[in-house]
């Protein structure tokens, strides 16, 4: 079963993909982390550069991520399911020096 997930965009997540929000289809059962990795074939490498860390291959250093309103450590982090008409929200976090 396909599910269609809605991906809102905030911040240089927004400019390096060039929307605000984007539909993601997933095939059953669905997981953040899945949508996460279609997002990244999906855009530009400068668009993964930006939201995958590269020594940890994980999102979350870089982005806060929500799934309807709640943040995925609260969750079951990227194995956290989604479901049809479910919005993931991606927050940058900018890293001071």
């Amino acid at each position: 079963m396909v599910i269609n997930v809605e991906v809102k965009f905030l911040g240089v997540f927004r400019q390096f993909s060039g929307r605000d929000r984007v539909l993601v289809k997933l095939e059953k059962p669905a997981t953040v982390g899945k949508a996460i990795e279609k997002l990244t074939e999906a855009f530009s490498s400068e668009f993964k550069r930006t939201l995958v860390d590269p020594e940890l291959e994980d999102p979350r250093p870089n982005a806060l991520i929500l799934v309807n309103g709640k943040e995925i450590s609260v969750l079951q982090g990227l194995e956290t399911e989604v479901e049809d008409d479910d919005e993931i929200v991606l927050v940058p976090v900018s890293h001071g020096g």
